[in-house]
C-alpha cells in the first residue's frame, strides 16, 4: 500500500488523479475512494461522502478497514482493500499525517509518500478551492506547520513547482512499485 501523506491543500489528489490515468488499464493496482463525513460537491476529492449518522453505522458493520478524524471530519478505508493488497497487489491511499501510526498498525508493509509545498503556495490553494472559511484554513495552515513528519517516507516529492514534474515523480514510484 502506498500512502500519500501531506497536508490538505498539498496537492495529494491532483497527484492522484494523474496517476490514476496513467494507470486506467492496470487492475492490480487500485486507487482507494475515501468516505469521508463531507458532501460529494464540497472540494474536488473522489471520496464517498456520508454524514455522521451513515458512518457510524457503516463503522458498526465493520465496512472500514480503517478510520481516523482529522480537521473536524471522520475518515474511512473501505474494507476491500485488505483483499486487494492479500493478493498481493498495490493500493494508493490518500493518508493522514496524524494518522500514520494507526496505518501501520493495520497494514504494517504501507509505504509513505510525503507530499511537501511551501507554505505560501499552500495557503493560496486552500483559499482558492473555497472549501473552507478563513479561520479553518488559518486552522489547517497551523496544523500543517506543527505536523512532523511521522515516518521516513521511502519518497519525499516537492509539489510546490509544475503539478507535471510532481506527478512524474508519483507515477515513475507507483510504477516502481509494480514492477
Amino acid at each position: 500500500m502506498i500512502v500519500l501523506l501531506g497536508p490538505s491543500g498539498s496537492g495529494k489528489d491532483t497527484l492522484i488523479g494523474r496517476a490514476r490515468a496513467e494507470f486506467a488499464a492496470r487492475p492490480e493496482l487500485m486507487f482507494v475512494r475515501r468516505v469521508i463525513t463531507r458532501s460529494a460537491e464540497a472540494g474536488s476529492e473522489d471520496h464517498v461522502a456520508m454524514s455522521d449518522e451513515e458512518f457510524d453505522a457503516a463503522l458498526d458493520e465493520g465496512r472500514f478497514a480503517l478510520t481516523w478524524a482529522a480537521n473536524g471530519l471522520r475518515y474511512g478505508l473501505p474494507r476491500d482493500i485488505e483483499a486487494h493488497l492479500a493478493a498481493g497487489k498495490v493500493a494508493v491511499v490518500n493518508g493522514s499525517r496524524g494518522a500514520w501510526g494507526v496505518i501501520r498498525q493495520v497494514f504494517p508493509s504501507a509505504r509513505a509518500v510525503e507530499i511537501k509545498v511551501d507554505a505560501g503556495i499552500l495557503a493560496q490553494r486552500l483559499e482558492r478551492r473555497g472549501r473552507e472559511s478563513a479561520p479553518e484554513i488559518e486552522a489547517r495552515l497551523a496544523r500543517a506547520a506543527s505536523l512532523t513528519s511521522p515516518v521516513e517516507p521511502d519518497l519525499v516529492i516537492d509539489n510546490s513547482g509544475p503539478v507535471e514534474t510532481a506527478g512524474a515523480a508519483l507515477i515513475a514510484y507507483i510504477g516502481r512499485s509494480l514492477a
